[in-house]
């Protein structure tokens, strides 16, 4: 039977294609020879993306780094120049004192500092107080002037002055404490005479009775007597920068005759409210043209004063000498001894009140009884007198 469309040579079943060496070569000559560094043909685009942007990236990542590690250890900055100083505030932390470091100009961010702290372990030793640091330091060099140990403060002792006394009483005071030199020489200093016309002495003042301000005082171990009176004299200038002397300007009285007044006043009183009263009593004394009587300028003059003094002597009541207000009308010539701020106010401003005269109050505990007229004062001091025989002789100032 025949089959149509049949070959008699074409009837065998298809075999695999041969395709020869020639054929291969010109069908690769066709393509052109692969690119260096291409990926090879059906690499998706997205692989072939990635391999030229991790090269990138590494590089930027490693310039950060760089550049992160430069700007926090800081290998080529140097130690700064010039001098500042620095005074860092208890509870500090290292962002603020970073802050304030460089708003001062010492290092150049306070975050970066404070990442410098952190990485070196000393953020928590770092300390406040007053530091010499300087200018454009490194972050080391300002971590170690920050955590240094802090030098070793030198012995101190305090010198305690209190209210009403001489220049030889604080002497003794400062010969106890072991002060070098002379209190008493240093008081008539010509430093210390200029700085007294400064605060209203007069011109020809030889020491500087009355500016001695009374105060507790911090000093160094073997400090010396100079240390101690330049620091009264520029505590009284501080503690009487506010004192009102309008009242005793009107009365034609210097701020130096303020002053005398006031230890007058320092000495007689013994309550806050008499210290007026008393300065009314001097201002009209004054007035009138009447000796003050007030005992205690003699006992300044005999040194007759503290812990040893003796009765006065009738005879020294009656000599004709500068401190004897008994005799003499008007201010004794110096102060008798450093007031207190509350005798100078009281001596700038005293009371409105037409007293003459006081005497202790018989068991006042230190209060004077006022008067206006000889008679009632005569009264007050008999009053005295009796309580003082009543208690056998003794002092009827407290019962």
């Amino acid at each position: 039977m025949r089959v149509i469309g049949a070959h008699p040579q074409t009837d065998r079943p298809p075999g695999p294609t041969r395709v020869s060496a020639s054929a291969l070569a010109s069908a690769a000559g066709a393509q052109g020879p692969p690119r260096f560094g291409a990926p090879p043909r059906g690499t998706p685009r997205s692989r072939r993306g990635m391999r030229r942007v991790v090269p990138v990236v590494l590089m930027l990542i490693l310039l950060l780094i760089g550049y992160a590690y430069n700007a926090v250890m800081q290998p080529f900055h140097g130690d700064g120049t010039g001098a500042v100083r620095v005074v860092i505030p208890d509870g500090s932390g290292a962002r603020q004192i970073g802050d304030q470091l460089a708003k001062e100009g010492v290092v150049d961010s306070g975050f970066m500092f404070s990442l410098r702290a952190r990485f070196s372990g000393k953020r928590d030793a770092l300390r406040a107080g007053p530091l010499a640091l300087k200018k454009n330091m490194s972050y080391a060099s300002a971590l170690a002037a920050l955590t240094a140990p802090r030098p070793k403060a030198p012995p101190t002792l305090d010198v305690a002055v209190p209210e009403g006394l001489t220049i030889k009483q604080v002497g003794s005071i400062a010969h106890r404490a072991r002060l070098r030199g002379s209190y008493t020489q240093q008081t008539r200093s010509g430093t210390a005479r200029r700085t007294a016309r400064a605060l209203g002495a007069p011109a020809g003042i030889k020491f500087v009775e009355g500016y001695l301000w009374p105060a507790t005082y911090r000093l160094r171990v073997g400090a010396s007597t100079a240390t101690l009176v330049a620091d009264q004299l520029k505590t009284f200038e501080r503690e009487t920068a506010e004192i009102d002397y309008a009242a005793a300007e009107r009365k034609q009285l210097t701020r130096y005759d303020v002053l005398i007044i006031a230890s007058l006043i320092e000495n007689e009183a013994r309550t806050a409210k008499d210290r007026p009263l008393i300065a009314a009593v001097i201002y009209n004394r004054l007035k009138q043209g009447m000796p003050l009587q007030i005992d205690a300028t003699t006992r300044y003059e005999t040194e007759n004063y503290g812990a040893d003094a003796r009765p006065i002597r009738q005879s020294e009541l009656d000599a004709d000498t500068p401190y004897n207000t008994r005799k003499k009308k008007g201010l004794p010539p110096t102060p008798i001894s450093s007031p207190g701020l509350a005798s100078l106010k009281a001596a700038a401003k005293p009371a409105n009140v037409p007293f003459l005269y006081y005497v202790v109050t018989p068991c006042g505990d230190g209060a004077h009884s006022f008067s206006s007229t000889d008679v009632k004062f005569q009264q007050d001091v008999a009053a005295y007198n009796r309580k003082r025989d009543e208690l056998g002789g003794k002092d009827p100032t407290s019962c």
